[in-house]
């Protein structure tokens, strides 16, 4: 069950969806997914952020229960994609006197979703650094700009010392499952997040000035211990620094050829002392795996099959998201396959070469159909340059 309570005056009033199996129509998910909100009462009472349409009923009995009778007096917006603002016409056609707090980008998008919503007297916009007195508590607004959507901005509640961090350091699944943090949130980030490395660097300066004991992200558990961890994940991840030295082996293989020849290149590697290998079948797993382990290693291979003249649609499916994410600082080796006339290598490292900060193992490995004692020496000679550079 899912601890409502997070201090005397405030109140988680999410809901899960443990049914939803796709994230924005293309993340896979094993466990559903929660969406978060909250409620501060005090003098004036604060909402911090709708939630999505599927949820709404379950979000709206949790305000109601933790309102007890009372009106939200504001309703914070740190962030307009739907999933966190679908019931934002919903509370304020409810509560015509609640106000809505956002920043001057905030309201430019909300007339865009609720052009219904009358904004004369209720809109209360702030900027950077800006406090919003309720009584004992006092929360504060940073903007937090492509984090990762041009308008979020995140509140700081300053008696308790919370951070309230929109989309940042939220995870995939939902409350109701326990699991590791690290996995699923990684995935969410470079999934989500990860191509404004250097705007999440720039919130974590902010976030660097507070003294924080508590996040309450938008997805994802809140987070009350060891908060440097966390912190430090998001630090590594947004430099696009590894967080592991090993090879992530991502291989795309039509018949099975390829894939062969990737598990035997695992092999050479670990034969070599290769501190961690991971292979990943693109054409039969979850690419979104495949980037998060891509980010995580310290070097890459890539091993794809001839497509038409091309590169297998797997393949270049996943080096295109690892573009479209910065992906950079990693060691890079390359193998190709094909019948008669090879030309995945070609493709791929005319897409890694679009990459900055890559060293490219050369030459490319080329295998014709199957691989035989030749490619084997030629994969050593590919695992000696990649693990002493």
């Amino acid at each position: 069950m899912v601890d409502m309570k997070i201090s005397e005056d405030i109140t988680w009033i999410g809901a899960n969806d443990n049914d939803l199996k796709l994230f924005e129509g293309q993340y896979v998910l094993e466990n559903g997914m929660s969406y978060n909100s909250y409620l501060i009462k005090d003098n004036k009472n604060v909402v911090l952020d709708t939630i999505d349409e599927k949820v709404t009923n379950a979000w709206k009995e949790n305000l109601t229960k933790a309102l007890g009778g009372e009106n939200p007096d504001y309703l914070i917006i740190s962030h307009m994609e739907p999933d966190h603002a679908y019931n934002i016409g919903t509370l304020a056609k409810e509560y015509p006197n609640m106000k809505l707090v956002g920043n001057q980008m905030t309201f430019n998008m909300l007339t865009n979703f609720f052009n219904d919503i009358d904004l004369s007297s209720r809109k209360v916009i702030v900027t950077e650094g800006d406090v919003l007195d309720i009584g004992k508590h006092k929360l504060q607004f940073f903007m937090a700009p492509m984090v990762h959507w041009p308008e979020v901005m995140v509140t700081y509640e300053q008696t308790e010392k919370i951070l309230f961090s929109a989309d940042g350091f939220g995870k995939f699944g939902s409350l109701e499952h326990e699991e590791e943090w690290d996995c699923e949130a990684r995935r969410y980030y470079f999934g989500i997040v990860g191509k404004y490395g250097a705007q999440v660097q720039a919130l974590l300066k902010k976030a660097a000035t507070l003294d924080i004991k508590m996040i309450c992200p938008l997805h994802g558990p809140i987070l009350k211990e060891n908060l440097e961890y966390y912190i430090n994940k998001y630090d590594i991840w947004s430099k696009y620094e590894p967080e592991e030295e090993g090879v992530f082996i991502a291989v795309a293989s039509i018949y099975g050829n390829t894939l062969i020849a990737a598990k035997e290149m695992a092999k050479i590697l670990e034969e070599k002392r290769a501190k961690k290998v991971v292979v990943s079948d693109l054409a039969r797993e979850d690419w979104a795996e495949a980037v998060e382990d891509a980010f995580k290693y310290s070097k890459l291979i890539v091993a794809s099959s001839s497509y038409n003249m091309e590169i297998f649609p797997p393949m270049e499916h996943f080096l295109r998201h690892l573009k479209a994410r910065n992906y950079q600082k990693r060691t890079v080796g390359i193998i190709e396959n094909g019948s008669w006339a090879p030309s995945a290598g070609r493709g791929m490292k005319a897409i890694i070469g679009e990459m900055k900060d890559i060293n490219l193992i050369e030459p490319m490995v080329t295998i014709k159909s199957r691989m035989d004692e030749e490619n084997r020496k030629q994969m050593e000679n590919l695992a000696e340059e990649i693990l002493k550079n």
